[in-house]
């Protein structure tokens, strides 16, 4: 029963992490029609500088507790201005040209794992564990460790926000409204442009976050983990339904669960396979996901 306890409490969490990263995927895409490929490079940026910062690069913030915090606010900070500069730069002069976005936003991620590596190096870097993330908790007799805890709050509150900041702000309506009709938003003396801007840098903070607690998790950083995580957020995504927040969320958590399970009850690396074949079983029964439309 513990080992059950112990399964499940790990494949919430892995499903939380997940979400973490398709959720700016998810934004992105259902908002501004963008595929982003270059998602795993906002996550690698945001892990990197949070561990530098933890590392002695930003006074203050070495160590756990609110240094730890201060490292994390960093991190997201260097994510949202990847983010956004990534739109301004990149993406802004290519909407409505999706063959040219894909093509831009792949190579931007190659760059930035070659970057990484030139300048930190290809293997991991031993990522600095808040305090609050270091011990455990005993549930039904499973030893569960801390960071599944602080994931899953993460997540929940990532969810949270962003639901409330498109339903009930100023700024979720224009959002909303510029991409219903931007030319209808624009003629109201609106700058739909900075409402686009500000989506990218909300999703790249998003994915930072998720680099930061995902490195926690994982105990090191490294180049290519964004890449790695990329894959699931992005079947997270197609599973859920294309640009819905809350089937990424249950999403998430099935993709997690159903990793872990299977990897301890038949053999390691199994799970991988077994997200792939629920991928595919989902797109056969729903191809738009499972908030999507049946023809989607």
């Amino acid at each position: 029963m513990s080992t059950f306890v112990l399964l499940l409490a790990t494949g919430l969490g892995l499903g939380a992490l997940y979400f973490l990263v398709a959720s700016g995927l998810s934004l992105i895409y259902g908002l501004m029609g963008v595929l982003n490929f270059a998602h795993g490079a906002f996550l690698a940026a945001g892990a990197y500088a949070a561990w530098w910062a933890a590392s002695g690069g930003l006074p203050g913030a070495s160590g756990s507790g609110w240094g730890f915090v201060l490292a994390t606010v960093f991190g997201v900070a260097v994510g949202a201005v990847v983010g956004a500069g990534v739109e301004l730069l990149l993406i802004r002069p290519l909407y409505r040209r999706h063959i040219e976005q894909v093509l831009v936003t792949v190579g931007l991620g190659l760059v930035g794992v070659a970057l990484l590596r030139g300048i930190w190096g290809a293997d991991p870097l031993p990522f600095p564990r808040p305090a609050i993330a270091s011990g455990v908790t005993t549930i039904g007799g499973a030893a569960i460790p801390n960071d599944r805890f602080v994931l899953l709050v993460a997540a929940i509150a990532v969810l949270l926000g962003l639901l409330a900041l498109l339903r009930f702000t100023r700024i979720g309506l224009i959002i909303r409204a510029g991409v219903e009709n931007r030319a209808m938003v624009e003629a109201l003396g609106i700058d739909v442009r900075r409402t686009f801007t500000l989506v990218f840098a909300i999703g790249g903070a998003v994915a930072a976050l998720g680099g930061v607690l995902g490195s926690v998790y994982l105990g090191s950083v490294s180049p290519g983990q964004g890449t790695s995580l990329l894959i699931f957020a992005f079947i997270v995504v197609v599973i859920g339904g294309l640009g819905s927040l809350t089937g990424s969320a249950v999403a998430a958590v099935v993709v997690g669960l159903v990793q872990q399970l299977a990897n301890y009850y038949t053999a390691s690396g199994v799970g991988d396979l077994s997200v792939v074949l629920l991928l595919a079983l989902v797109l056969l029964v729903r191809p738009g996901g499972l908030t999507g439309r049946a023809a989607a």
